[in-house]
């Protein structure tokens, strides 16, 4: 059972450890190195990390102010200079927001600007003015974008690094806050592939961003009750490591994929779409968020409401691999300070 064997056999959902802002620190880390980064913000300078940057690197940090679709002609014409300019807002503010200049300033020059976004999907409760729900397919659509979701902060911290070192344009989706440890030092993120967590012959279950520990703990609460899962965490919704989730899938008897986000465009998508072509004819459930705008509240209401909870992803398994058995529990961790756990 993968990274599950030497685990105490429970349902309980696992709570993280936590640290903050490991986006603005890696980013004020590397920037100290590399002359030619620039920082641009729209007025979110704290509530993106940068406030270190600011504070740290002064002189190369812009802000300006609520105007993303200026922000990015800027950063397009910083690029073009020889910057390599990282952008900074929520989400929702900086893809839909200013969509037709990422692709013609930005995406259609391939220019090397790394747009970051922070509080997807259904994290942020604000309502539909703040929720990221379609960032993922909007930028998974522009030609030469890369998308990144990521999990925790050990991939977040790499992430910058990475986006950096690549020409040409990267979306990274970010949570806000506090930021769970769900991987060990020696968890590497790259480009090109895609994350087997556990392996089980039942059920693929296919996560990114702040699903992975969701998914993670499905799984066990699954493993608990008879049905083996597979987690493969995709922290590169584009490219997408097809090969790796089709091989972690080839064999189960269902494929489940999990996102803070759409379903329609997003990593249920993407994955139904290599499994499609890969020819596996394995059913496919996509656990995300319905054809929806969703209403405001805090990250535990939505995340029940709209279907992203841990018992959420066991019940679509179970119902089908199990049909007519009772549902198992998952039950819930308490959010004590100092750390996270799913919903």
């Amino acid at each position: 059972m993968g990274m599950f064997n030497n685990l105490e056999r429970t349902v309980a959902i696992a709570s993280y450890d936590v640290v903050l802002k490991p986006y603005g620190k890696a980013l004020v880390e590397l920037a100290r190195e590399r002359p030619d980064i620039i920082c641009l913000g729209a007025d979110l300078t704290r509530q993106t990390e940068t406030d270190l940057f600011r504070d740290t690197l002064g002189e190369r940090f812009i802000n300006v102010g609520m105007a993303e679709a200026n922000m990015m002609g800027i950063a397009g014409g910083l690029a073009r200079a020889g910057h390599t300019v990282f952008v900074n807002s929520f989400g929702v503010f900086s893809t839909r927001r200013c969509y037709d200049q990422i692709a013609m300033a930005v995406a259609y020059p391939a220019l090397n600007v790394k747009i970051v976004g922070f509080m997807p999907g259904l994290s942020s409760p604000g309502g539909p003015s703040h929720q990221a729900i379609d960032d993922v397919a909007l930028m998974r659509a522009l030609p030469n974008m890369v998308v990144l979701d990521l999990a925790d902060a050990n991939e977040i911290a790499q992430a910058v690094q990475i986006a950096a070192d690549h020409r040409g344009p990267v979306y990274l989706r970010l949570k806000r806050g506090e930021i769970p440890v769900i991987f060990d030092e020696s968890h590497k993120l790259s480009l090109d592939r895609a994350h087997v967590l556990s392996t089980g012959d039942d059920v693929c279950l296919v996560a990114s961003g702040m699903m992975v520990p969701a998914a993670i703990a499905a799984a066990r609460a699954l493993d608990e009750n008879g049905v083996a899962a597979s987690v493969v965490s995709t922290p590169v919704i584009k490219p997408l490591d097809a090969s790796t989730i089709v091989n972690a899938a080839r064999g189960t008897r269902l494929i489940v994929t999990v996102e803070n986000h759409s379903v329609i465009g997003g990593l249920g998508s993407a994955v139904s779409e290599a499994v499609a072509e890969a020819g596996l004819g394995i059913p496919l459930i996509r656990v995300g968020i319905g054809d929806v705008f969703a209403e405001s509240g805090s990250r535990e209401y939505l995340f029940r409401r709209y279907g992203l909870s841990v018992q959420d992803i066991v019940d679509k398994v179970w119902t089908r691999l199990r049909p007519g058995v009772a549902v198992p529990t998952a039950l819930e961790v308490s959010q004590v300070e100092g750390g996270y756990a799913p919903v």
